[in-house]
């Protein structure tokens, strides 16, 4: 369509969570603790793989880019979100929109191959350790991350193009509380059926072959597993994998159920709070999960307790967020 000929608001309006007014600081509240929180695990998990060189491994470097990837999509959403709470009229852009959606499209993408990446890793450590190092060596754990920034920057370019092509003439007003794809295809006066083909079709793929590769890498792993003679290898193996699987659960069971429905079923009232939880909450757990009773965390931030490394002003900052991880798991 012709852009002469298209309807294009300049701007729209977020309805966020609530417009009670005695509802929105204590939203703001709680969000902004949860942020706070996201913003210092995910940067405290970041900057112990990087200084600590125990954590110098494959497994290491994925979480790290895990935590980053984390921190930087929930910032595409939570600083927005908690200035809208303390707003009486909530307003985004339509260009600040389109960049949105793709930030956070990006990301999401980007999470959900990881979250297969790590589970091949696994599969690699326990099923095949005599050639774990040469597996994953350095050049292929940073050709694998290059492979999901890369899909996820493309995918997420075409399902912003096709929503932002489409007219919007009836109303601005986005019942949401920031531009995910389904809210702002709701908006729309076109036709939106290849938008949904291709929204299924694209997110399907990338789902698809994220949930098959950890099946198949967890299938491999439980044969390993069932293999060994030692009950205590069996423990270590079940517990290495347990924080991934939960994460996994987490992440793709909230993806599966906003993508993955008729349209003809959307709750847009109910989706905001499913939104929420894997915008906000899910990157605040992630950190939580993957250090919890994890050894070789708590061996580094030992490290950093007796060498000190000129550090002494934030160590025992960051040292006390894992250890508090640790003593209410």
């Amino acid at each position: 369509m012709d852009k002469a000929n298209r309807s294009i608001p300049p701007e729209f309006v977020l309805l966020g969570f609530t417009d009670n007014p005695q509802m929105q600081l204590p939203l703001f509240l709680m969000f902004l603790i949860v942020y706070i929180v996201t913003i210092a695990w995910n940067l405290g998990m970041i900057v112990l793989i990087c200084i600590e060189s125990q954590l110098h491994n494959p497994m290491y470097f994925f979480l790290g880019n895990l935590s980053f990837v984390d921190l930087c999509y929930s910032s595409a959403i939570a600083p927005k979100m908690l200035s809208d709470l303390l707003s009486k009229i909530k307003r985004i852009s339509y260009n600040g929109c389109a960049i949105q959606m793709y930030i956070f499209g990006f990301l999401a993408d980007v999470e959900c191959l990881l979250l297969a990446v790590i589970a091949f890793d696994r599969y690699v450590a326990i099923s095949n350790p005599l050639h774990y190092t040469a597996v994953m060596s350095r050049k292929s754990c940073k050709q694998l991350m290059s492979i999901a920034y890369l899909v996820g920057m493309v995918d997420s370019m075409i399902h912003t193009c096709n929503t932002f092509r489409l007219s919007f003439c009836q109303s601005n007003v986005l019942n949401h509380f920031f531009c995910d794809i389904p809210p702002v295809l709701a908006l729309s006066c076109s036709d939106t059926y290849i938008n949904e083909i291709v929204m299924f079709t694209l997110i399907g793929f990338i789902i698809g072959i994220s949930i098959g590769m950890i099946l198949v890498s967890y299938t491999c792993i439980l044969s390993t597993i069932m293999r060994m003679r030692s009950a205590e290898g069996r423990r270590k193996a079940f517990s290495t994998c347990a924080s991934h699987l939960t994460a996994v659960g987490l992440f793709h069971g909230t993806m599966l159920f906003m993508y993955f429905r008729p349209s003809s079923s959307y709750s847009l009232d109910q989706d905001k709070w499913v939104s929420m939880f894997y915008t906000i909450v899910i990157p605040m757990l992630n950190p939580l999960i993957y250090s919890l009773r994890n050894k070789d965390v708590k061996n580094a931030l030992a490290k950093i307790k007796e060498k000190k490394r000129n550090l002494d002003w934030w160590a025992p900052v960051l040292a006390s967020l894992f250890t508090a991880t640790d003593k209410y798991g």
